[in-house]
């Protein structure tokens, strides 16, 4: 799909004829044949842009016969134009099916209406780099995301058959990471928290542990002081800091979920091991230098304690089978 998707940017409009060689369902036929994954074969048929024998489908479960003629139109797009980004990004492993980069705090992931600057996206294309676009224009290439001032390990996928590969292993949970965090204060002990997650509904900007929300569980670990590590077994969207809120704890700078601290420059939360599975089998670890605004407040704790956060979630393996939510 990328042959023809790279038409669209130009702003073509283009056709493609395609005869039915099996006899079978019509979005897995066209799956196979141009190489991409059937939710997007479903949203061209959504828009009414496949026909069988000249007669528009509307359902993807549609049957072939051999010999069916199947026309696809690709229509035409503007390209946005993307903003110059003057910033530089870490890159911490590449190769020609994915790009691992150590997002700078500061640098938001992917465009937006209410965001006008420079993005990871702009600076991808930027850099010419081939990305996957499953996700669309605005997100070329973006597997996951961490917020704004969220720091770390970010994986890349190059191609289409990449980025579905790794956001398989985001929904069975096979791919994740480890993040560091310095907390207002220091918790006693390893804590587990499971609570669901749903938007505040006192306040649309904040999430919230709510009854009926999304299940959420996160296992943070003491590392030194008030440097601490966490797992996330799920993915909601702040949730290591509304998690933090059930401890009576808040991140360091996070004006969102704590109070603003003097001469904390932003929310002090590093996506430090990044783990997955390439999709050629081998299995990856890839850890995320601190930037200096960190590492200037953890001056004096040792390099050895946070060398590999996996080894440490390792000996709290099962920890979370048990439920422990006190401070």
């Amino acid at each position: 799909m990328q042959e023809w998707y790279n038409f669209i940017k130009k702003g073509a409009n283009i056709k493609k004829e395609i005869i039915a060689t099996t006899n079978e369902r019509v979005d897995k036929f066209l799956s196979k044949e141009l190489n991409e994954n059937r939710n997007q074969i479903e949203q061209l048929i959504k828009k009414g842009l496949v026909k069988v024998n000249s007669k528009p489908i509307k359902k993807g479960g549609v049957k072939l016969k051999q010999g069916d003629i199947i026309e696809i139109t690709f229509p035409k797009t503007e390209e946005k134009e993307s903003k110059k980004a003057d910033f530089d990004i870490p890159i911490l492993y590449e190769d020609e099916d994915l790009l691992i980069i150590n997002k700078p705090p500061g640098v938001v992931v992917h465009p937006a209406p209410s965001y006008k600057e420079a993005t990871l996206v702009d600076w991808l294309k930027q850099k010419g780099y081939s990305l996957s676009t499953i996700a669309g224009d605005e997100r070329f290439g973006i597997v996951h995301r961490i917020d704004k001032e969220t720091s770390g390990a970010l994986v890349i996928a190059k191609n289409n058959k990449t980025h579905e590969f790794l956001s398989n292993q985001l929904k069975d949970k096979s791919m994740g990471r480890y993040y560091l965090m310095l907390l207002n204060e220091p918790l006693k002990e390893a804590k587990c928290v499971e609570a669901p997650i749903a938007r505040n509904p006192k306040n649309r900007l904040k999430m919230a542990i709510v009854n009926g929300g999304k299940e959420a569980k996160t296992l943070f670990v003491p590392i030194q002081d008030n440097l601490t590590a966490a797992k996330l077994f799920t993915g909601r969207t702040h949730q290591i800091r509304v998690h933090l809120t059930k401890l009576g704890r808040y991140i360091l700078g996070d004006t969102t979920y704590g109070k603003k601290e003097q001469k904390i420059p932003r929310v002090m939360l590093h996506a430090r091991e990044l783990y997955l599975t390439h999709p050629n089998g081998q299995k990856l670890s890839i850890i995320a230098p601190l930037f200096d605004d960190f590492k200037t407040l953890i001056q004096g704790i040792d390099d050895e304690k946070i060398s590999s956060l996996s080894n440490i979630f390792a000996t709290y393996d099962g920890m979370c089978d048990k439920q422990q939510t006190g401070a």
